[in-house]
């Protein structure tokens, strides 16, 4: 980080706070904090997706693989298109009909209070570990090594930022700032591809460069890291699990103007998604090609890219995109932790009659209190030597997602699922698949067992959950029925559809193409 650098950060920050500041004037005085008065438009939710998505981690992950497997990674980007349109299409209309603030509280509606109560705390518990704690982990590490801070000082640097506007502007804010972020990330990622295909000699240079199934999506079962089965079997349980029932990816959609806004915006995050391989995984392929002899890591394809071809003052605005990544992402997830918390604690069980100032009051506060406990469990994480956490969670979240893509999948498509049979998938089901993962992960040494692949395991530990649900159900006693929520009476926009079909071709042509 040279002079030029710093002034281009301090830039992007005054920038940036200048939008927050904005936004939050924007919002109505003594207007809800959590779902920015139901007014978003279909950018600030494509880009709120997105960016929500995107990461530190994601983009040197992301060039990681690029350059050790090619594009095939990309799987998990372009394979998300599936989920994000089974949002836009069979659960938004569902969640926007029932006018609720959280999916606790939608489920609280399918199933009843315990189920309600249940999925509360496995929501915060969820947000405050894997959104907030290790976001912050890998951003702090960015940060500690640019200014030479302790790792909690760099975690509350990313919290103040990230909290200010949450309690400002709630949603709204977050929203308006993801715009200008994620416009950022593009450019300075596309410029970095251009200069790097410009370095190699072009397109077809590249391809020369690198082995032949570098460019192909599928690769055969017998590939340890990506066999093609596993991904398509198991990506589903993940992509319905993130896309479709987690609070902070679905917040801005519970939050737009209208069906018809949500499903636009929910086809702009499926366009952004494509942007991804190139914009990602692309650099570390280009990198392959450049330094492969030379680059030992492959964790560092990303920055390396970075040090060789920007002068100065582009690398203090990779900075900025970097810091612009964990901003979004930490910020929606305390609006999202805020909200359960205050709508489906606070207000249900403890305070039916609150009034709107006092609920925006709770919800600040729970920021706050959400904050410290981030920053608490980020400094313990980075406590542990030896031990790559952030990637052994990653992980784990295999093993979260068949539980929750089990008892929101049949409980929308099947009337006869019974509140026993959700309780069951989310208490006894969640344990069941944790402690599989622990096995999994860690395995002891009297333990020989062939284990499949990770992806093609989820699948299985799902399939397991829905057939014990399903029995639960048809013996449940308790014949208490609970009406599924009927979708919103708004009509389907015809160029909602029109985009999504042509998403949809655009996609099949693209795995035809690279495989």
């Amino acid at each position: 980080m040279q002079g030029l650098d710093w002034l281009i950060l301090g830039i992007y920050f005054a920038i940036f706070i200048a939008i927050g500041v904005w936004a939050s004037s924007k919002r109505k005085k003594g207007g809800a904090l959590f779902l920015a008065e139901r007014s978003l438009r279909w950018h600030h939710i494509g880009f709120s997706m997105w960016g929500t998505n995107v990461g530190p981690s994601m983009l040197i992950a992301s060039a990681s693989a690029g350059f050790t497997t090619g594009i095939v990674s990309g799987n998990y980007a372009w394979y998300a298109f599936v989920f994000i349109a089974l949002l836009a299409f069979v659960f938004a209309p569902r969640y926007l009909g029932a006018k609720v603030s959280t999916l606790p509280e939608f489920m609280g509606l399918r199933f009843g209070q315990s189920t309600r109560n249940i999925l509360a705390w496995y929501t915060i518990v969820t947000i405050v570990i894997s959104w907030l704690a290790l976001t912050l982990f890998a951003g702090g590490i960015l940060i500690r090594q640019v200014f030479d801070i302790p790792m909690w000082m760099s975690a509350m640097v990313l919290l103040i930022i990230s909290a200010f506007f949450t309690m400002l502007g709630g949603l709204k804010a977050v929203a308006y700032t993801n715009v200008y972020q994620m416009i950022l990330l593009i450019v300075v990622s596309l410029v970095l591809v251009i200069v790097g295909l410009d370095r190699v000699g072009g397109v077809s240079a590249l391809v020369a460069k690198v082995p032949a199934d570098y460019w192909v999506m599928f690769k055969p079962n017998s590939d340890e890291a990506f066999p093609w089965l596993p991904i398509i079997l198991g990506y589903p349980v993940m992509g319905v699990w993130f896309w479709c029932t987690d609070q902070s990816m679905v917040q801005p959609v519970l939050a737009a103007k209208d069906l018809r806004e949500g499903q636009l915006g929910t086809n702009f995050t499926g366009w952004l998604k494509i942007l991804d391989v190139a914009l990602y995984i692309l650099p570390g392929v280009i990198c392959f090609a450049l330094f492969g002899d030379t680059l030992k890591n492959p964790d560092e394809a990303y920055l390396t890219m970075v040090e060789n071809l920007f002068p100065v003052g582009m690398v203090g605005l990779v900075f900025a995109v970097l810091t612009a990544c964990l901003v979004s992402t930490i910020g929606s997830a305390l609006n999202a932790l805020s909200t359960v918390f205050t709508m489906d604690i606070y207000v249900k069980r403890f305070n039916p009659n609150a009034s709107q100032r006092r609920i925006n009051y709770v919800g600040r506060l729970v920021t706050v209190m959400g904050a410290a406990m981030a920053i608490i469990l980020t400094v313990a994480i980075d406590s542990i030597k030896g031990l790559n956490l952030f990637n052994v969670f990653q992980s784990v979240l295999g093993f979260i997602a068949p539980p929750m893509a089990a008892v929101f999948l049949l409980g929308i498509f099947w009337r006869r699922t019974t509140t026993r049979a959700a309780n069951f998938a989310l208490t006894i089901g969640t344990a069941f698949c944790l402690a599989v993962g622990v096995l999994y992960l860690w395995p002891p040494e009297w333990l020989h067992f062939p284990w499949p692949h990770f992806m093609l395991l989820s699948f299985e530990l799902f399939v397991i959950l829905a057939v014990t649900m399903i029995i639960i159900s048809l013996t449940d006693r308790d014949k208490t029925q609970y009406q599924i929520p009927e979708p919103i009476s708004e009509r389907w926009s015809r160029l909602a559809i029109g985009l999504w079909v042509t998403l949809a071709v655009v996609m099949i042509g693209l795995y035809i193409y690279f495989n």
